[in-house]
């Protein structure tokens, strides 16, 4: 029986790797490795720390119990010393030194900050899935020529490669943002009560050196570069705005790819992969439902308004800190990173299983070519001694009659119609020339092969890199 709540992240929509990262044990384990890093660095300044309170830390690091742990905590009402606690338990000769000057946002910001460091990586590599695959889809039909449309009214031609190249653009915009944000990405250290450091002042005698040089170590020990130059008691809350909003990027870009499929399935030119034991409709059993791009656009809904939360906790950071952040970012930060994940995988998978009905393609193509067409015919017109405005004024008459018979459901000759008025000196034979569907998608091959050429270092970057690549 499952009698509890589970959250449908967990239960169907993201990775087990993502999951892993957000889970207890990977929380409080590094927690614990925070303790031991800040005892080591501290020892190694010159704090009275032995060897041997290092090593029954390090032994510890991984036997969490959480029973007392919960037990604790219901007597205590705090998480952050119910867990010291619990690792004093385990390790009872560092027990007195542990988290020595430090506050509960020493251990539960840096941890934070190491998941999101991590959890971005892992994002990246799916993102990079997302490209690699939409890149394939531009390269494959950069050339088709399909119906373009403004306003989802019939426009000029483009090309099936040009469109998808404008998908593919947006989320290479966001891993550009994504790469922006990890490398600015900073530690918080241990700065104290207000971040003024001055309870590590107090152990060192007053040797300013021997702080900075405890909060490089780790940064150092935890793979950040740097930590931020002013804190209060947390790191800026700003950052968990800037998380937010590059996460919410990726799922406005995969709103966008998703919601133009569902358009195009509609019409039948380009569909999502169905497979042969797929249902698409419990009641109508003909049907082939664009599921997935529809789980798209519902998980990155989310995932948008998500990123609300994130500006508004960190403009509500009252002065040098406040507690009303604690309970949202518990929730909005791992679920955030949780919906970023689900729909990057899906939109993978999606792009590299998209499916293109080229003869339905040709078919709305050649329905609306002759329309298209008129451009370049009355241009021909008047290289044959037709009048501009009286060969403009017939397209329009004779363009609006077609129209309306196929509104009707009768059968429409536009270009019989304009051969038939012999005002263009051209036999409807001669006017047909000019329906090769090539000859209207103007640069739009060669815009999509220029650009798939210059990200073609993304797109062959695999899915594993974490060094930022410049265009």
């Amino acid at each position: 029986m499952k009698e509890r709540y589970e959250s449908p992240f967990g239960a169907r929509y993201t990775s087990e790797e993502m999951q892993k990262l957000f889970s207890p044990d990977a929380r409080y384990v590094t927690w614990r490795k925070l303790w031991l890093a800040l005892a080591t660095a501290e020892k190694e300044l010159g704090l009275p720390i032995t060897e041997a309170q290092l090593a029954e830390m390090k032994a510890h690091l991984t036997d969490i119990d959480y029973d007392v742990v919960a037990a604790r905590e219901k007597e205590v009402k705090h998480d952050v010393m119910a867990h010291l606690y619990a690792y004093g338990k385990a390790a009872p000769s560092a027990a007195g030194i542990m988290h020595l000057g430090a506050t509960s946002c020493y251990v539960t910001d840096n941890a934070d900050l190491v998941l999101y460091k991590e959890a971005l990586f892992l994002v990246r590599k799916e993102l990079l899935s997302v490209i690699k695959a939409l890149w394939s889809f531009a390269d494959r039909y950069k050339a088709l020529p399909t119906l373009g449309y403004t306003h989802y009214q019939p426009a000029q031609l483009v090309t099936v490669g040009k469109r998808a190249a404008l998908w593919l653009q947006d989320f290479v915009t966001d891993l550009q943002d994504l790469d922006a944000l990890l490398a600015d990405l900073k530690f918080l250290g241990c700065r104290g009560t207000t971040g003024t450091e001055a309870s590590f002042l107090e152990l060192f005698d007053g040797e300013a050196q021997k702080v900075e040089e405890m909060n490089r170590r780790l940064a150092s020990a935890f793979g950040f570069e740097s930590c931020y130059d002013i804190c209060g008691q947390t790191y800026p809350r700003k950052t968990d705005s800037r998380i937010l909003k590059v996460l919410s990027g990726m799922a406005e870009s995969a709103t966008k790819f998703a919601s133009d499929l569902r358009l195009l399935q509609h019409d039948g030119e380009v569909t999502e992969s169905f497979g042969a034991k797929q249902i698409g409709s419990s009641a109508m059993a003909y049907k082939s439902n664009p599921m997935h791009a529809e789980r798209i656009c519902s998980l990155a809904r989310y995932l948008m308004t998500d990123a609300l939360n994130g500006g508004l906790t960190a403009s509500a950071q009252w002065l040098e800190r406040t507690l009303d952040d604690s309970a949202n970012r518990r929730i909005s930060m791992c679920e955030g990173f949780m919906a970023a994940d689900g729909v990057l995988r899906l939109v993978a998978d999606v792009a590299s299983g998209l499916v293109v009905h080229e003869a339905i393609i040709a078919k709305r193509v050649g329905a609306y070519l002759p329309f298209i067409a008129t451009e370049n015919i009355l241009m021909e017109g008047v290289k044959r001694g037709g009048d501009r405005q009286a060969l403009h004024e017939i397209i329009r008459k004779a363009s609006l009659s077609a129209k309306e018979k196929i509104e009707k459901g009768e059968k429409a000759d536009l270009l019989a119609d304009l051969a038939e008025s012999g005002a263009f000196g051209m036999t409807k034979t001669e006017l047909e020339k000019v329906l090769e569907p090539s000859l209207y998608t103007g640069r739009a091959a060669e815009q999509t092969r220029a650009y798939l050429e210059k990200i073609r270092p993304i797109a062959e970057a695999g899915e594993t890199p974490t060094d930022k690549i410049v265009l």
